[in-house]
This record gives C-alpha cells, sequence and structure tokens, in this order.
C-alpha cells in the first residue's frame, strides 16, 4: 500500500511564496523505507502536457529543476517524516497549475522524466493572480 496525498496550494498573488507538502504513507514508504525513494513534484495547467518542476534523490543530497524555477522554487524533504516540500518563491501567473507529487523506488537519481516514478499523488492547486 502507498499513498501521498499533497496539500498548500492555494490562491496567491504574483511574487508571492507557497509551501506545498507532500505526505507518504503506507506499508510501501513504512519502517525507514521513505528514504529509498527520490521524490519529485510535477505540475499540469489546464490544456498543457504535465511537465517536471523538481526532484530530489533518497538521501536529499542530490536534487534536479526545470529552467523555469531555477533559483525560485526549492525542493526538501523530511524522511524523518516521511515528507516532500515545495518552497515557491517569487510565483508567477505562469506557475498556476496542478501540482504533483510523485515517487521513484530509486532513490540515487532524481530523474525529470515521468516514466520512472511510480507513485503520484491527486495534486492540489496552486492559482497565482496577477
Amino acid at each position: 500500500q502507498a499513498q501521498l496525498v499533497e496539500s498548500g496550494g492555494g490562491l496567491v498573488q504574483a511574487g508571492g511564496s507557497l509551501t506545498l507538502s507532500c505526505a507518504a504513507s503506507g506499508g510501501t514508504f513504512s519502517g525507514g523505507n521513505f528514504k529509498n525513494y527520490a521524490m519529485a513534484w510535477f505540475r499540469q495547467a489546464p490544456g498543457q502536457e504535465r511537465q517536471f518542476v523538481m526532484a530530489i534523490s533518497g538521501s536529499g543530497t542530490s536534487t534536479n529543476w526545470s529552467d523555469s524555477v531555477k533559483g525560485r522554487f526549492t525542493i526538501t524533504r523530511s524522511n524523518a517524516e516521511n515528507t516532500v516540500y515545495l518552497r515557491m518563491n517569487n510565483l508567477k501567473v505562469e506557475d498556476t497549475a496542478v501540482y504533483y507529487c510523485a515517487a521513484d523506488k530509486t532513490p540515487f537519481q532524481p530523474t525529470s522524466l515521468e516514466g520512472p516514478y511510480d507513485y503520484w499523488g491527486q495534486g492540489t492547486q496552486v492559482t497565482v493572480s496577477s
């Protein structure tokens, strides 16, 4: 059993900040196994394909990011709490999307490819107004 639940989405003005959380639960992630999964955030705007945002290795020592969010977003994780975070600063209108959390059973490479991720959350809406 594996479950990923995103939270923290909402409405924010351009230039503002927001922090998203993704809580992992179930037997798949229990007993210290959460650290064996690379974690990532993807997003999907209306009428658009889902796109990669940021990813982090199981240990938290390696990260990967899209150029569109470089310098503005930060991904972190707490393996003790089975949670991954996305801190979003200087938000832009084009950041408006449903944000999804995903887990990859390979812990070493925080890949930007969608295919390797084994588990997905239901998403949380982020709306940035001008």
